[in-house]
């Protein structure tokens, strides 16, 4: 005799036999990973440009901060050149130190109120300009392009346009002594007085 139970009844699968149901593919799983990745992408760059910009207005920053304590250096050396005591031959600064401490004078004398580190490196090294074996000014050893290009106030236009920051050069120039006889060139309305030959 035929078992009809047996007929018509299929035999259980072991995935079926286990309970386990056959689940099938969503698309939008699929869209929701790619909208996922796309987003984490826009954030890199955005990190990236935000990050860029960051640098840049710093490097601005360091800038003026050059520009500041350059000529705060470049003006002490000036008052040091000027502020030679009485029948001591006016001269420049043989070291930065000199600027803290003019020991010229019976009671130093303070130029500068202190010794400033380079803005761009963080370093208390500058490189000096030198006149003969006495400093006349400062510029930084930094490395790079400057991005200021222009817009310097009046003693710092020669900056204008330089590639390098060691174009960036604080310098006192002293003034060279008018020798007897040489003409001057007098302002207008003005008439410019005979040199008076020394006694």
């Amino acid at each position: 005799m035929f078992d009809f139970h047996r007929a018509i009844t299929p035999t259980p699968t072991h995935r079926e036999s286990a309970g386990a149901r056959v689940v099938p593919p969503n698309p939008m799983r699929g869209v929701l990973l790619l909208g996922l990745l796309l987003a984490m992408a826009i954030s890199g760059v955005a990190l990236l440009v935000a990050l860029d910009v960051w640098a840049v207005t710093r490097q601005r920053q360091q800038e003026q901060e050059l520009l500041f304590v350059g000529e705060q250096y470049r003006m002490a050396i000036a008052r040091y050149y000027h502020a030679a005591p009485k029948g001591v031959p006016r001269a420049l600064p043989a070291t930065l130190q000199d600027l803290l401490q003019d020991d010229r004078y019976s009671i130093p004398v303070r130029h500068l109120r202190r010794l400033y580190a380079d803005p761009l490196t963080g370093a208390p090294q500058w490189g000096a300009v030198l006149n003969g074996k006495r400093i006349a000014g400062v510029y930084s050893l930094a490395k790079g392009t400057p991005l200021k290009q222009g817009g310097f106030a009046k003693e710092a236009q020669n900056f204008a346009g330089k590639s390098s920051y060691r174009e960036w050069a604080f310098v006192f120039t002293p003034p060279t002594p008018i020798p007897v006889g040489r003409a001057v060139r007098p302002t207008p309305g003005e008439t410019a007085a005979p040199p008076t030959a020394p006694q």
